[in-house]
């Protein structure tokens, strides 16, 4: 019988093989730990928000803080990173049709989703191993998130267990899922979301296999070799040999969702009409055109691109969300004019995690939903939903 002291070092050798790590890492001691060097990456600096103008200014500072490992993987994709560039470049190409004459004094960002209302439509998508940027990690980010009335998304392979941000923060969080061949261990991730008091569960498609990332390093695969980094919510829980994800998952995950889990169900990873018209016919709650901030599927297709096709084919039967690339107030704008309920990110306000910890999230935070505001203002848009496709062109 395995201890629980060997069980943790099998978990952390199945995640490596199911990253499709090198073999090189995977013959590495579970005892190891990182060098000194490698340990600098989590160094923090003054945070004189003055210094911050945008999200940029905040990737670069983290950039010093985390080290160039740690940055490569969160900045990282599949391939040659060409989806990564088209999911920010494609905003460029789409520009705003401002309106005169509008009082803009009183602004509004408010939503509803998912039977729930937020106080703006950004949302802090599903990002693992945050306390490779922060020893924080996810709690760090959760607390900031709170406080400054944004909806969090936890990743499956958070570095902390779900019931533990919930708890640490106090956040009211959505979960999301990477299911296993092994239904009993997919059961038990959703329990663990829903005793920390998730309503709703994103299910990730696009990843049934890990994406061709070769510009990660090695600095993560250790730490999580060492134990150094935990799996928060898959310790104790995953058989030997079984893997993180089920590349034979298929549209009958809808029903099983439904029949073993209370939360709604968001279908994360659709990018085409085509699958957008079969979710329709299922009982969902609701989509989000992402391809894993081009870290799978080198497909050269940004998310804002696919986006309109993705609307049309719903027609308003549920919300409809966006991630990818967004940088900007403009960028979230662009993606609500075109039809998005909400936007999702996930680089910026790790960035900020990296550079500060919960103060750097909230950094990133405000300095969004500030650009939102005033790009509201100069466009002469009152509330998120006055943003039509009448605001924009180039498309």
């Amino acid at each position: 019988m395995l201890t629980p002291t060997n069980q943790q070092a099998m978990h952390r050798r199945q995640f490596l093989k199911w990253a499709g790590m090198s073999s090189i890492v995977l013959t590495l001691p579970f005892g190891c730990g990182i060098n000194e060097a490698e340990s600098s990456i989590h160094a923090k600096g003054e945070l004189d928000p003055s210094r911050f103008k945008n999200i940029f200014d905040l990737e670069k500072r983290a950039g010093e803080a985390m080290g160039e490992d740690a940055l490569n993987y969160l900045n990282g994709g599949a391939d040659d990173l060409m989806t990564v560039r088209a999911n920010h470049e494609a905003y460029q190409k789409i520009q705003i049709r401002a309106r005169r004459l509008i009082d803009v004094r009183n602004i509004s960002t408010s939503i509803e989703l998912f039977g729930k209302t937020l106080d703006n439509p950004i949302i802090l998508s599903p990002v693992g191993f945050q306390a490779f940027f922060h020893p924080d990690g996810e709690i760090a980010t959760a607390k900031a998130a709170a406080r400054k009335k944004h909806q969090m998304v936890v990743s499956s392979v958070s570095n902390y267990a779900v019931g533990e941000i919930a708890s640490a923060s106090g956040a009211d969080l959505w979960f999301q899922l990477y299911p296993s061949p092994d239904r009993g261990v997919t059961k038990a991730l959703l329990n663990q979301a829903t005793d920390a008091g998730c309503k709703v569960c994103f299910l990730t498609l696009d990843t049934p296999v890990v994406g061709n990332r070769e510009n990660h390093g090695t600095t993560l695969l250790q730490m999580i070799a060492s134990g150094e980094l935990e799996m928060g919510n898959f310790k104790n829980i995953l058989p030997e040999g079984m893997s993180f994800t089920d590349p034979g998952m298929t549209w009958e995950m809808i029903d099983w969702l439904r029949a073993n889990c209370t939360m709604k169900i968001v279908l994360k990873g659709i990018v085409t009409r085509e699958d957008a018209l079969l979710a329709k016919e299922r009982d969902i709650d609701g989509i989000v055109v992402s391809n894993h901030g081009g870290r799978q599927l080198e497909s050269n297709r940004a998310t804002i691109d696919c986006l309109p096709e993705v609307v049309e084919a719903v027609d308003g039967a549920f919300p409809v969300l966006v991630d990818g690339g967004i940088r900007r107030g403009t960028d979230v704008f662009k993606a609500l004019a075109l039809g998005a309920t909400a936007v999702g990110i996930g680089r910026p306000y790790c960035w900020g995690l990296g550079a500060f910890g919960q103060e750097g999230v909230a950094l990133a935070l405000e300095i969004l939903k500030s650009e939102l505001i005033r790009d509201m203002q100069l466009a002469g848009t009152t509330s998120i939903q006055e943003i039509t496709r009448n605001f924009v062109t180039g498309v």
